[in-house]
């Protein structure tokens, strides 16, 4: 078996009642694929140096959440936020008749992916987690941002169909690169522009973000540390794999309850380190991978008719063949003995 392409995809579009939700289909699509979702501010691109990884059996459908990358921005006057993130999973999910899912996010992504298993874990068969697991949770520092966020959100929200700020392509690796914390390296930020950027009318050799400005203010969900544990406890018996990158604190002890709840109650339950900042999955996809591959082999496997022994198929089939014939040879030599 082998892995798969990036370019071997299809594009595709969603309905939602807003618009669309976009995204690319990797690999295998006679079969129920699994559903990557990217972090904030970031888009399906997040997952190119990743999917070249991944084993070539299964498909992988990666999606722009609303308002970033290719999907369509919800209509004015409305705020992003954590729980239309979330139901996302379920659009796509009845978008394609899929009866369960196989979940894998980062960051953001990952956040949706857990409140998602919490909310109908009957249709989740595995979640892989990378960089983070948790919506936020409540302290002082939550409402501070929210106050800040109120404000900003009305400048940005009413600035219009004017156009952002434009830069050359060479700065725009660097502003993405900067906006990170420096998690995306500027040689590496082309797979997160080229689904994110365009051309500017006024300036011929400069480009400008094309993200709703409104998802930098999105009103995400905050629980308290007991929700947090009722909602890891509704996750039971779910193969969960978690990956943190060791230089991102994005993982911290406040997840250590949810994490030893997880553990507890699922057998198929996997928690690795790896070295690395917040985009580990795009800057060193095959730290990543190493663990992925065999999750994704063990709790997915290939199904039997796409099977290949390497030749022992036809073999086997050889074999059975002789022994037919010695069979009906045998039975014509005690026929022929009783004449």
């Amino acid at each position: 078996m082998g892995t798969l392409s990036l370019n071997d995809y299809e594009d595709v579009r969603i309905w939602a009642p807003w618009g669309h939700i976009a995204g690319r289909w990797y690999g295998n699509r006679s079969e129920r694929p699994i559903l990557a979702i990217h972090g904030w501010l970031d888009n399906l691109g997040t997952f190119d140096t990743l999917i070249p990884l991944l084993p070539d059996y299964l498909g992988v459908l990666c999606i722009d959440l609303p308002g970033h990358g290719c999907s369509s921005r919800l209509p004015p006057g409305m705020q992003y936020n954590t729980a239309e993130y979330a139901l996302i999973i379920a659009r796509v999910m009845k978008e394609y008749k899929w009866p369960k899912v196989s979940l894998m996010g980062h960051s953001l992504g990952g956040a949706l992916c857990f409140i998602y298993a919490a909310l109908a874990p009957h249709t989740v068969d595995l979640v892989i987690a990378l960089d983070n697991i948790l919506p936020s949770i409540e302290s002082s520092e939550w409402i501070k941002r929210l106050a800040n966020c109120v404000d900003r959100y009305l400048v940005v929200s009413e600035h219009g169909e004017k156009e952002p700020p434009c830069y050359t392509f060479s700065h725009l690796r660097k502003v993405l690169s900067q906006g990170s914390n420096d998690s995306v390296p500027p040689e590496l930020a082309h797979h997160l522009l080229y689904r994110s950027v365009a051309k500017s009318q006024f300036h011929p050799d400069k480009f400008y973000f094309t993200k709703d400005a409104r998802t930098k203010f999105y009103n995400y969900l905050s629980a308290n540390a007991p929700l947090i544990a009722e909602m890891s406890s509704r996750i039971k018996k779910k193969p969960y794999l978690i990956i943190k990158a060791s230089k991102s604190n994005y993982i911290n002890s406040k997840a250590n309850e949810a994490i030893s709840i997880l553990r507890k109650q699922n057998p198929h339950f996997e928690y690795h380190e790896v070295p690395g900042t917040h985009h580990v999955h795009l800057v060193s996809p095959d730290l990543c991978a190493q663990y992925i591959v065999p999750f994704l082999r063990h709790h997915r496997p290939p199904a039997v008719s796409s099977w290949s022994l390497n030749g022992e198929e036809k073999k086997l089939s050889m074999k059975e063949h002789c022994r037919s014939q010695e069979n009906s040879f045998a039975g014509h030599l005690n026929l022929l003995s009783k004449l």
